[in-house]
């Protein structure tokens, strides 16, 4: 049986005390009576000084609790609802004050239930931004290595001991936004697909490696699409090999940006890249994910726009997009839609959507499906990030759930407030989910990945920062005791 809510109140007074002799009644005489814990207020029990704001003497009054998290949003939305007790002081902000009664669902330091990870510092100034990370096997000793892309440059960095290799630098037009890696030209090695100048033109190229791995690698043009901003390799054909599909963020020419899959030709490096255009529809288009829901071989792309949560997907020769989930409301285009998306399963085999609402929003939400094909449940984990900027999920703990994995590049307006990492795990059957800190402060998080780099069976997570311009290894300990921040 869980406990209920129970709240200390803590007055702070301007400058004298109530008198002992109050003429109210004894206000402690209550303790015992039925009361609801979400409902604070004048006349609420007081585990300390029994004074409020109103009184004489008081200005302010914090109230510090602890809460069963079965609702978390619901004491500081009651307290807005209940005006008799909702008086504040001239000055005081009501939003952050309300900040301060909703229960934060953070742990403070991992449950002994769940894995510690040991944080590395595997570049401690990648450039100014890095805007991105991924993991290849560049030296084909089939272990996975770190690849991080910051302005200019772009490097990885390799497995067990992560010296630091150039692959590019200052041999694209800046910045440097997205990369994907894939065998691009056949030879059984791993290339990458660069995006760059997103801000400028949009250049799309390829990069193919030298003589050897320190030498630099060429860079190979496939088109321009302005305003590029994220790039991943799926085979949404249908042609049994994968397409680069490129989404830019935001419109240039008609209703909304254009969604591009690129067909890898015979001769990737001299050969004109075929470009077929998936949608023209959607605007803020932060990010693209890709799926196969049924299993057949053909990749759906999931879509984070201003218009929610779209599924293209080409069906009986034709490209169709309907809307999964609409993501968060608003009165405006910047309020309004997502900006990250992934996808996962729980234990009971349900798959879920994950969004952070809107783009560089402060929502994590996680949409649960229902037996009804299509029909989603929305739960929202968490409302406090700062410039919401990554959502990977994997299977951390070793249970049945996908843990969804979050970063965050700014700091946050809960506790803590980051900017970091931190995951979100499913607590009975995704009804509940328990937040858990992997890094608080030291990663202003602008992309992330997981993966089992050690080979010991657990999955790793590999996170770039953007105002902390440093790229950041955490190793999954399993449940064991906390291992000193190796830096």
């Amino acid at each position: 049986m869980r406990t209920p809510t129970v709240a200390f109140l803590i007055v702070v007074a301007a400058s004298t005390m109530c008198s002992a002799q109050d003429a109210r009644p004894n206000r402690l005489a209550y303790l015992e009576e039925d009361c609801s814990a979400y409902h604070p207020g004048i006349d609420f029990p007081k585990l300390s000084t029994p004074q409020w704001v109103g009184e004489e003497g008081v200005d302010a009054v914090v109230v510090l609790s602890i809460d069963d998290m079965r609702d978390p949003l619901h004491s500081g939305q009651l307290w807005w609802q209940n005006e008799e007790t909702s008086q504040l002081p001239d000055g005081v902000d009501r939003r952050s004050f309300a900040q301060l009664l909703a229960p934060n669902p953070a742990t403070e330091k991992p449950p002994t239930d769940f894995p510690r990870f040991e944080s590395r510092t595997i570049d401690p100034h990648v450039g100014e931004t890095c805007y991105g990370v991924t993991l290849a096997d560049v030296d084909g000793d089939k272990r996975q290595d770190i690849v991080a892309i910051s302005e200019q440059s772009v490097v990885w960095y390799s497995n067990p001991n992560w010296e630091k290799h150039i692959i590019i630098d200052a041999q694209t037009e800046p910045d440097n936004v997205c990369i994907a890696p894939h065998d691009i030209d056949g030879d059984g090695q791993i290339d990458f697909a660069l995006g760059a100048g997103w801000t400028k033109v949009g250049t799309l190229q390829w990069l193919s490696r030298g003589k050897s791995l320190e030498d630099r690698w060429t860079v190979h043009p496939i088109g321009v699409e302005p305003l590029l901003h994220r790039i991943r390799f799926a085979d949404v054909l249908g042609k049994g090999k994968p397409q680069l599909v490129a989404s830019p963020l935001n419109k240039t020419t008609g209703d909304g940006v254009r969604l591009l899959a690129f067909e890898i030709p015979a001769q990737p490096a001299s050969d004109q890249w075929r470009a077929t255009i998936m949608d023209h529809s959607l605007n803020r288009l932060h990010n693209h994910w890709h799926v196969d829901s049924d299993g057949n071989g053909l990749s759906e792309t999931l879509t984070a726009s201003q218009e929610g949560v779209h599924r293209i997907v080409f069906e009986n020769g034709q490209w169709r997009s309907s809307i999964l989930v609409p993501g968060g409301i608003g009165d405006s285009p910047e309020t309004s839609g997502a900006g990250e998306i992934k996808s996962g399963r729980l234990a009971d085999g349900r798959d879920y959507l994950a969004t952070i609402e809107p783009m560089h929003g402060t929502d994590v939400v996680v949409y649960l499906s229902r037996k009804q094909k299509g029909d989603y449940e929305r739960v929202v984990l968490d409302q406090t990030m700062g410039r919401g900027h990554a959502l990977w999920t994997a299977n951390l703990d070793g249970d049945a759930d996908d843990e969804l994995i979050v970063g965050h590049s700014d700091p946050g307006s809960g506790s803590p407030k980051g900017p970091g990492v931190f995951v979100f795990d499913a607590v009975d059957g995704g009804s509940r989910w328990r937040k858990i800190v992997i890094d608080d402060g030291g990663m202003a998080t602008e992309d992330l990945v997981a993966a089992d780099l050690t080979g010991d069976g657990l999955v790793d997570i590999v996170a770039g920062g953007r105002a902390t311009h440093n790229v950041k290894l955490y190793i999954n300990q399993g449940q064991k005791a906390p291992s000193e921040d190796k830096q």
